[in-house]
This record gives C-alpha cells, structure tokens and sequence, in this order.
C-alpha cells in the first residue's frame, strides 16, 4: 500500500537480485521519492541564495521542522527543541555544562548505544566522574530496579534508551520515571528508535527531560539532522557552544558568553541543510496522504505478526522464538527483531546466507537484526527468509 511513495524499494542495487527483500530498515530505511525534489530544491537555495540562505534556513525552515517534531511527540513549544547533525553532538553540549572540577555521578544502563557508551567509558577516566550502569536484563524488573537506584544516588545525570537499540525492547515504563525523576536529576531520553515508529507523549515530562532523537532511521530522511528537546526552566551553560547560539546578530557580539532561552542555548555550528529539507518533505508527504505514526506502527505490527507465524512454522537453527530477544512482542517492542546467533561467526554466516537469497539484513558481533518498514508489501509472508538456503543449515552452528 504504501510502497509506491519509495521507488528505491523496487530497483535492486547492481549485481542484487530484483527480488530483494530489504530488512537492514532499523539501520536505513529507504528514502521516499519526494527526497530527491528536496535535495534539489536545497542545492538551488543554496546556491542562488549564497550567505541569505540562514534568513530563510532559520526564519522558515528549521521552525517548519520544530513544529512537526512538536506535533510528532506532543511537545508544548517547538522553539525549545535544538538541531544538529547527530545525537552525540547534542548530549557532549549537554555533558559540558556540568562543572568540569566537582564530581558528577551519572546513572544508565548498560544497553545504550555505542556514541554515548563510549564516550562514558572514555569520562570514567577522570577521577571526578562516576557512572553506574543497570543490567537491563531481565527487562520484566528494569523499571523497579533503575527507578531505585535513581532515588537512591545523588545523581546529576539519568541517560536511558526508550527503545534499546541491540534488541528493539522498550524500556518498561520508562517515562514514568522520568516523570517522578529527582527534582536534581538532569534527565536524557534516548529516543533514537522510538521516533516515528511508536506514539510518543512528552506532554507529561517536557519540562523534565530532555529527548534525543533523529532522521536517519525510522523517518526515512537520511543522516545529518538530530535533535534535542529542552525543558523551558533549563538555565544550563554548556561549555561546547557555537556560533549559532547568538545566530540572532552574530556582528554584534558582546563580548561576553550569553545564552537563549530557546534551542540556541544548545546550538552549535555550522551544518548541512539537505536533510532538513529531505525532513520536512516527507513530514507534508505523510500530512497529504493521512500517515501517521499510529498507523506506521499498526503496520509493521501486522508485518511482525506474519513474520512470526512464517518463522513457527519453519525450523531455523537461529531464527527461531528461543533466539528472539524480546520482552513484550506485542507492546514493548520495536520495528525491528533481534536473534541471538550465539557467536560472531554465527550471525556472519547467516548474514551472508540471507543476502544470497535476495534478503538484506544487518548485525552487531553475534547479534543479528531484521527491521520492518510500511515499503514491505502488505501480505508479505517473509517465507523468503527462511527458504533454500544457500549454506548448511547445520553449518551454522559449528
């Protein structure tokens, strides 16, 4: 039904078989036909425009995009949600507005993804800096678990991914605990891989949290646009700041550091714009033609649920139930499934055999990913996925 708005999905890249089957979409999803029209349109205003593309870049486009954000997540003012090329960008801005000399105690988990796990690994080197991490196994006790640890620490500092991006598992209950976070708790929601493929309120905890998330993967707009909402009482001065943040009048600066109180007080430098644009034609793409998020989710949920009765009635020595990581398939859980291969070499192999079918899949180490998108046909069995395979079944295991 939906797949005539993504041409991409029916040209096989050189040497694929037409028949590709394209599940790498918790990675990338394809790009919707109208992204082309817009990264034209950029080239042309930036080109033709020259230096007066930030008029029209500030004044018209990036409120167009904050606006559909807002409405997107139910947020209560667009102007307090910042842009920059990518997430970690964003929480370093947000890490450098904590006092460099006195200790700062830093609750998460030990399920976030690689940027921000690094980049605690690489802090915890410094001695003034602690981090504590829940196991978010077993996921049915994270909720009570974290939410003690976070009333029982002096923390500055909660990071947690509302959707894990290793499993595709929603964090239980996570945004009632940020809503009855510690009034001293500066908290981040990574959203990554919630956005635009489940129904997010942030009514509840605007003014509390701060929200993380971006265009690369369940929007379809590519990389280069995230963003970060910001609660309206935040008086933080982050020490990484760049010439955006006084965008306003940039000749006549004051000789002193001041901040907004908008998105400008997390703003940073200068970026590319042929995402925002690509962003905001799929935002009216979707407006025209009545999809919204409910009805994406809807519909890989009915994609996921035929996944699942093709894969019971198969015997795949690794996509099956017991190597499924979920919690609440139904409720909890993201557009993408995740199968525990055991080893690295393991979800290799299996990677390899699926592509040599025509089927196109992504992994982590042992962990092997296979994402849902509303460009899969709508009575799509995904037998594909587990027909003639190309390497020994058996083989897989050793």
């Amino acid at each position: 039904m939906y797949k005539k708005f993504y041409r991409a999905f029916s040209q096989a890249p050189s040497g694929s078989p037409s028949s590709m089957l394209h599940m790498a979409c918790h990675s990338h999803h394809y790009w919707p036909d109208v992204t082309l029209e817009a990264v034209q349109q950029y080239w042309q205003d930036a080109a033709l425009l020259a230096d007066d593309k930030w008029g029209p870049i500030f004044q018209e486009k990036i409120p167009a995009w904050q606006s559909a954000v807002a409405r997107t997540l139910n947020l209560p003012d667009a102007s307090q949600i910042a842009i920059a090329p990518n997430t970690h960008e964003l929480v370093y801005r947000l890490l450098s507005a904590f006092p460099i000399t006195e200790p700062l105690y830093i609750l998460t988990t030990d399920g976030e993804f690689y940027s921000f796990t690094r980049q605690l690994q690489r802090l915890e080197e410094l001695p003034n800096i602690q981090v504590t991490r829940i196991p978010k196994h077993p996921f049915s006790t994270l909720a009570e678990r974290f939410e003690q640890e976070l009333h029982t620490g002096d923390y500055q500092l909660a990071y947690a991914s509302l959707v894990f991006f290793d499993s595709g598992v929603v964090f239980p209950d996570l945004l009632r605990i940020v809503e009855q976070k510690p009034i001293q708790t500066q908290f981040v929601v990574d959203g990554y891989h919630g956005f635009f493929a489940r129904s997010i309120d942030l009514s509840g905890i605007a003014d509390k949290a701060f929200f993380t998330a971006g265009s690369y993967k369940y929007l379809g707009a590519g990389e280069g646009l995230c963003f970060m909402s910001i609660p309206r009482n935040c008086s933080l001065r982050p020490l990484n700041t760049g010439w955006f943040a006084e965008i306003a009048e940039p000749e006549n600066r004051r000789g002193h550091v001041s901040y907004a109180d908008n998105w400008l007080r997390f703003a940073g430098a200068t970026m590319d714009y042929s995402c925002l644009y690509k962003g905001l034609a799929i935002f009216d793409l979707f407006r025209r033609e009545g999809i919204t998020v409910d009805k994406i989710h809807r519909y890989v949920l009915n994609a996921q649920s035929r996944f699942l009765n093709t894969m019971n009635k198969n015997s795949h020595p690794l996509l099956n139930r017991e190597r499924l990581i979920h919690h609440d398939l139904k409720e909890g859980h993201g557009h993408f499934f995740t199968f525990d291969c055991g080893t690295t070499e393991n979800s290799e192999k299996l990677q390899k055999e699926l592509k040599a079918r025509a089927v196109l899949c992504d992994r982590r180490q042992h962990l092997l990913r296979l994402g849902f998108a509303i460009y899969h046909d709508e009575n799509e069995t995904y037998q594909q996925v587990f027909d003639s395979p190309q390497i020994n079944s058996e083989a897989l295991l050793c």
